[in-house]
């Protein structure tokens, strides 16, 4: 594991350089738009765990390919995450991210969407610019790819947001999977995967195969997300903690809870997450929390997470790997870091 998260700093390192040196403005004398680049390069300050990358990259190694010809597309997926992050926060009225205040919060929504549209073109420009390193028939690739992986997250996310709209709590675990499936497995570990390995010339099989891995990889790392913020360390994880109560998102444990508490605990527990986030208090949470333990819910999410990751290693191990062998041991272990890490 400690190969594993050195090797991650080195490549968000490289990736964290190119984006501040070379892809994103530094300044303008216009004060108004030297106000907007400094806004775009909030996020990319912050500290992150530089899980996409990381694995772009170290899949186009593992499949024979040059770290090299990756970066860029590695940096476009970082720049991904920025901009939808900056909506992420907004849609759901998130009031931190990273650690400090949400961007959004610091200098109103309307400049915060602006900033994130910014980004969003930005990311788009880089890829075109990319064909001159891949050639154009891959970067044509590349850029099919985050079109899907752009679609896919947007269809994730009004899921998400339709559910807490109508205020559906009639779900089942499925329906639970499928929304993560679109919404966090594309861009954190099917798509990175597949873009790596479409630099690498990766025939289509192993892109089928890496879809496959790369949804259920995306769905433990999700399912410890949603642990993480009930019991993980804030200064570690670096959003306030128990948001996602706050929020009233629909995570595996909450769902479970409300098909296994009484009757009269569930209707609580409803008129609880429906509260707006401003009137939901201490001992709202605290209480929905409680009936996460008596029903075993979290234990129930770390389990559903564990045999994720387990048959997305599965999967990996069909897959014709063709170059170094360090890096396929470092993308198995970055599968069990999804779980067992506490950030």
């Amino acid at each position: 594991m400690a190969d594993l998260q050195s090797e991650m700093k080195r490549v968000k390192s490289r990736v964290d350089s190119l984006i501040l040196e070379k892809l994103l403005p530094r300044s303008s004398p216009v004060k108004e738009i030297d106000m907007l680049y400094s806004m775009m390069r909030d996020y990319p300050q912050r500290p992150a765990k530089g899980l996409r990358p990381f694995i772009c990259v170290t899949a186009c190694k593992a499949l024979g390919g040059r770290e090299s010809d990756a970066m860029t597309t590695a940096a476009c997926i970082e720049l991904f995450q920025h901009w939808i992050l900056i909506h992420d926060d907004i849609e759901d009225e998130s009031e931190m991210r990273r650690g400090s205040p949400s961007l959004h919060v610091k200098y109103g929504r309307s400049l915060a969407l602006n900033a994130g549209d910014a980004l969003h073109a930005r990311m788009w420009g880089i890829l075109i610019s990319n064909r001159k390193r891949l050639g154009d028939s891959t970067a044509l690739r590349v850029m099919e790819e985050f079109s899907r992986m752009v679609n896919e997250t947007t269809e994730g996310q009004h899921m998400e947001l339709s559910w807490a709209v109508s205020g559906r709590w009639d779900l089942e675990e499925n329906d639970y999977y499928q929304m993560v499936m679109r919404k966090t497995s594309w861009y954190t570990t099917a798509s990175p995967s597949r873009l790596g390995a479409i630099i690498a010339g990766a025939p289509a099989r192993t892109l089928r195969l890496l879809l496959d891995f790369g949804l259920k990889l995306g769905i433990g790392f999700q399912l410890q997300d949603d642990i993480l913020n009930l019991t993980g360390d804030q200064s570690k994880y670096g959003k306030a903690r128990s948001d996602d109560l706050l929020e009233g998102k629909r995570t595996l444990m909450l769902l479970r809870l409300i098909r296994l508490a009484s009757d009269q605990e569930r209707r609580r527990v409803v008129q609880i997450m429906a509260k707006p986030r401003e009137q939901k208090t201490e001992s709202d949470i605290g209480y929905v929390v409680s009936l996460m333990e008596k029903y075993g819910t979290i234990d129930y999410a770390r389990k559903m997470a564990r045999r994720f990751v387990d048959e997305a290693i599965e999967v990996a191990d069909t897959i014709e790997w063709k170059g170094d062998s360090s890096s396929v041991s470092l993308l198995h272990e970055v599968a069990r870091f999804a779980v067992e890490r506490q950030w």
